[in-house]
């Protein structure tokens, strides 16, 4: 679960346009503290997963690796 999140929050990123150094100021993160999400070193606490989504509009399920579709409302 931990590489396809990695992968999937990347790819919002990239895809929104935005910085790491702005997606770490989103949750209170230095860049290095955001790469690590993006590297699968590390897993956000419940509250930045939904962050997170919320920012991307997208599903948090989709964002975990738990569906493949990630449009808002699955479950």
């Amino acid at each position: 679960m931990g590489n396809q999140f990695a992968q999937r929050l990347k790819l919002c990123r990239v895809v929104r346009g935005v910085s790491r150094r702005d997606m770490g100021e989103l949750l209170g993160l230095s860049e290095n503290g955001y790469g690590r999400y993006e590297r699968g070193e590390r897993m956000p606490s419940a509250f930045a997963v939904v962050k997170l989504a919320d920012f991307f509009n997208v599903s948090t399920d989709w964002l975990m690796g738990l569906i493949d579709s990630p449009a808002r409302g699955s479950r």
